[in-house]
């Protein structure tokens, strides 16, 4: 009898795990992909058994496979007792179920293949994956010659109101109110682009405000980066609720296939809303509970800036008030068509694809009941947060600007020629008195280095804010800056360093008293050869001197850097101590990461 047992046990776990996962499809939608991957991993089982007899040969259960089926019914009972709303969690566990399928499933088909020639096989899928996915950008593309021709900073400025108008958004709760604010008002259309979008608290306010708005006929583009989708979007019935609308759609950038692990590195960095052809928020601030709202525990600080089109108001650019010359004949669009065309660049290239909508998710009590929660929830953000569904007068609380220009890096998903890092570098170079910038992380190579040391050998003055090792939540950021901290102040930049005790995910810029630039741009090799970035730059002095205003508040907890090991301390100011747990991290990842600056 345990004879008997022995033998069936990975048949009775393949069979108890099957049962558990079609139990559970009605609480956790992604149970329909471990489905799917569940019966092509019994195909393969049964080929091999096809194969085996063929042979005459007596199958051998191998160990792992039974440990692959163990971690498949763990998964499954974990499932069981998780609470319902506990989707991220339940996707995991289902990730872990699908990979121990897939690794028990080349098991059984790498037995049917000669020793020597499993060896080979293994030796080649590991060096396909790891070369694919880094080799390719170990190469940092140059600036063309075209792109430095095409610079030319008077584009940046204007001498007339260019039609449109700013104002800076410096604080999570009024960045999600903003947010919401938006979305109600549009009438037509609502574009969404994204690094993440979790379902938590300030996610689902947004999801309600956007199904309300599908519900009213506004169409909603919704783009986001692919390795963020598996991990926040897909399967999750939020999302899905959201996605079968009939005036949604919702595309993935770049998600990661392991047949192409070339894919692995490109990632969508971009943030912005936009509503019709009238007002938009673009920042540094993804679309869940760290940056919008304030709920309380764990959170970032970031910017963003809300930029309104006066639609009867004709924009008057440098060099445009010529004789019988007009604002089109010169080739300039307002700001906001300029992020359009931009999300029309992305949304239709190769590399983003439809996801969400199917009939599958569709019938989903899961999803049914997750669509009834955010109708509910709507209605209550509407009795708890009124002033969100009030019509605003943005021309009363924005500034005119002169000129607004959009900069961004090249879309595709592979290295990238670094636009964004030499323009906000070459505007730098122009400056006469000051610039300040902040960034969460400075992770830079020679070449960057080099054009930082050129912006400071000019007149102006050079300020940069970073986050403190301490303050710092990234610990490979923690790291590099660490360990170059001596060649970033051989640059001549001086450095502050954010030590407020709550992790700083800022990206902006000002030069003398009339540009800034609010976006998506950390001062990291990521940012300048890896990933798709943004930066608003405007021309407006009032802008200015209030987005400069609220980065004095964060200068006010920041460290003055004199060198490597010594600081300027305000009177009263105490620095944070470095956890024994970042120090640890720190010295782990300098040896085992420290080849990898380029990815990071």
């Amino acid at each position: 009898m345990i004879r008997w047992i022995r033998g069936k046990y990975v048949p009775l776990l393949h069979l108890t795990a099957g049962i558990l996962a079609v139990i559970l499809t009605g609480r956790y939608p992604v149970m329909c992909v471990l489905l799917a991957v569940y019966a092509a991993a019994i195909a393969v089982m049964l080929l091999e058994e096809l194969f085996l007899r063929k042979r005459s040969a007596e199958r051998v259960s191998h160990p792992d496979e039974k440990k692959c089926m163990a971690v498949l019914g763990i998964a499954m009972l974990l499932c069981m007792f998780l609470p319902a709303d506990s989707f991220f969690i339940a996707d995991i566990l289902a990730c872990a179920g699908m990979a121990a399928l897939v690794v028990e499933a080349l098991l059984r088909a790498m037995r049917c293949v000669k020793m020597r020639h499993r060896r080979v096989l293994t030796v080649v899928l590991v060096c396909y994956i790891a070369g694919g996915a880094i080799l390719p950008f170990a190469h940092q593309p140059s600036v063309m010659e075209s792109t430095e021709k095409a610079f030319a900073a008077e584009d940046f400025y204007g001498d007339g109101y260019s039609g449109e108008r700013a104002k800076v958004i410096a604080q999570n709760g009024e960045a999600l109110k903003e947010r919401i604010r938006l979305i109600e008002q549009a009438q037509e259309e609502i574009i969404l682009s994204t690094l993440e979008f979790d379902a938590d608290t300030s996610g689902k306010q947004v999801l309600a405000a956007l199904m309300a708005a599908a519900e009213r006929g506004v169409k909603i583009s919704i783009l986001t980066d692919g390795m963020y989708y598996l991990m926040q979007v897909w399967g999750n019935p939020y999302f899905l609720a959201l996605a079968q609308m009939e005036q949604v759609e919702i595309k993935a950038y770049n998600t990661p296939d392991l047949l192409r692990p070339w894919t692995a590195m490109g990632r969508l960095h971009d943030k912005y809303l936009i509503a019709d052809d009238f007002a938009y928020i673009l920042g540094g601030r993804n679309t869940y509970d760290y940056f919008l709202g304030d709920q309380p525990g764990y959170k970032n600080y970031d910017w963003d800036v809300l930029v309104y089109r006066e639609a009867d108001q004709e924009p008057q650019m440098a060099g445009a008030k010529e004789a019988g010359d007009t604002d089109t004949e010169k080739g300039y669009k307002a700001s906001l068509f300029q992020v359009k065309d931009y999300f029309t660049q992305v949304w239709n290239s190769k590399d983003c694809r439809l996801t969400g909508e199917s009939r599958i998710w569709s019938g989903s009590s899961a999803v049914l009941e997750a669509r009834a929660e955010l109708e509910e929830l709507y209605e209550t953000m509407k009795q708890e947060h009124g002033d969100w569904f009030e019509t605003p007068d943005y021309e009363a609380e924005t500034l005119p600007a002169t000129s607004i220009r959009l900069v961004s890096n090249p879309i595709h998903i592979f290295s990238k020629e670094p636009v964004v890092y030499y323009t906000i570098t070459e505007l730098m170079k122009q400056a006469e008195e000051e610039v300040v910038f902040h960034t969460p992380y400075i992770v830079c190579n020679d070449w960057m280095l080099e054009r930082l040391r050129q912006v400071c050998a000019g007149e102006a003055e050079v300020w940069m804010m970073t986050n403190s090792v301490a303050n710092n939540g990234n610990p490979f950021g923690a790291m590099d800056y660490q360990k170059y901290k001596g060649k970033i102040l051989d640059t001549g930049v001086r450095i502050m360093e954010y030590d407020g005790g709550i992790s700083y995910h800022g990206k902006c810029f000002v030069i003398d008293d009339n540009i800034s630039a609010i976006g998506s741009f950390n001062w990291d090799m990521r940012s300048a050869y890896l990933d798709t970035e943004l930066m608003l730059v405007i021309d407006s002095e009032p802008l200015n001197r209030a987005l400069r205003e609220e980065m004095g508040n964060y200068e006010k907890d920041a460290l003055q850097v004199l060198s490597e090991t010594e600081y300027e301390l305000a009177q009263g100011q105490v620095m944070q101590e470095i956890s024994t747990q970042r120090r640890l991290r720190i010295m782990v990842l300098g040896p085992l990461l420290g080849w990898a600056r380029f990815l990071m």
